[in-house]
């Protein structure tokens, strides 16, 4: 569980209005903020940029190197300062992975009530952080702080990738098969522990998923037959399939069946431990789904689910299968497994359930 807070501090988690990548803008809303920005005038290196809503930016350098740059902060989804530097900055690095990329160095964004939490407790945030990052093998060479209403923080990752093995979420092709490297349930979890009703074995279940680094990106992106790759997060499978979908001009469909799931996700979901980000993603996007007949609440609100430092997401031919889940299994995402295919193009639905 939790380590114990001190007394004379509040739980993090009640800082914070929404946490991880539950505190994401619901997609619609963030559409529309971001309708008129595409027309921008970009410079030919920028290989990728707003355009699909792709992980990272990636901007050529040479005929061999580019540079993946991006950045992910969100205030507290668990109460122990540790930890919550740890996930939020797997989270971050995911996005340099997600491109095929591998990471260089970091920059630590950090916003804390400094009058509310001690510095003893806002450094062990940063350790957390930092502990990743050596994990990950790359320096934090520098970041910036503010005083804030809520504790926040996060990083700026930059890696670099061959501009041949840049993966996008939009290059999916029909006959492709769909594998999620990581099971799905965060946002639960983390909707049932911050009204105390997740044990041990859920909590120790939930900081393994979220502080495990996406590594097998790059292995993955320089396999032929690998089309596109995006990871997982705020928006649940149902948005991030659907950005496939949307990007490739092509139909999801979902096997839900083999989707792995958390364990005991589905019971905490039944009972109403679902985050409020959730019914936002179903909001803003659920005209573009198909459910089958009889598809559970519960179900519906996993198919959401905002993940913070979730799985990747790849779209391989049938042939490179094997060799994807080979590489899976090498950096020990035992639970990696096909969830679906890519399809033809159709008007509506772009993604369809089964």
């Amino acid at each position: 569980m939790n380590a114990p807070v001190p007394p004379t501090e509040p739980r993090l988690t009640s800082l914070s209005h929404g946490g991880g990548c539950g505190c994401k803008i619901a997609p619609g809303v963030l559409s529309e903020i971001l309708k008129g920005t595409a027309a921008m005038p970009v410079p030919k290196e920028l290989l990728v940029g707003i355009e699909t809503a792709d992980d990272a930016a990636v901007y050529r350098l040479n005929d061999t190197q580019a540079l993946i740059a991006t950045t992910d902060f969100f205030m507290p989804i668990v109460d122990d300062p540790h930890d919550f530097g740890r996930i939020a900055a797997t989270n971050a690095i995911s996005d340099v992975y997600a491109m095929g990329g591998r990471p260089i160095m970091a920059l630590a964004l950090v916003a804390m009530p400094i009058n509310v939490l001690s510095t003893q407790t806002i450094g062990r945030i940063l350790e957390g952080g930092a502990s990743v990052c050596r994990a990950a093998g790359i320096p934090i060479a520098g970041g910036h702080t503010i005083d804030s209403v809520e504790a926040i923080y996060g990083l700026v990752a930059l890696g670099l990738v061959h501009p041949d093995h840049v993966k996008r979420n939009a290059d999916a092709q029909p006959g492709d098969v769909l594998v999620l490297g990581k099971p799905l349930g965060v946002g639960v979890m983390s909707a049932a522990l911050k009204k105390g009703a997740l044990g041990e074995a859920g909590y120790a279940q939930m900081i393994a998923t979220t502080t495990r680094l996406n590594t097998p990106g790059p292995d993955l992106a320089a396999l032929p037959g690998v089309h596109a790759l995006t990871d997982v997060t705020g928006f649940g499978l149902a948005g991030h399939a659907l950005e496939l979908a949307r990007g490739a001009r092509c139909e999801v469909r979902l096997d839900w069946s083999a989707v792995p799931l958390m364990d005991g996700v589905r019971t905490l979901a039944s009972q109403g431990f679902v985050t409020g980000a959730s019914g936002r993603n179903w909001a803003g996007y659920g005209a573009d789904v198909q459910l089958p007949a009889g598809f559970a609440d519960e179900d519906r609100a996993l198919l959401t689910d905002p993940q913070t430092s979730g799985g990747l997401l790849v779209s391989c031919a049938p042939e490179a299968l094997d060799a994807v889940l080979a590489v899976f299994g090498q950096h020990g995402f035992a639970q990696a497994a096909v969830v679906g295919r890519i399809a033809a193009a159709a008007d509506k639905p772009l993604l369809r359930v089964d």
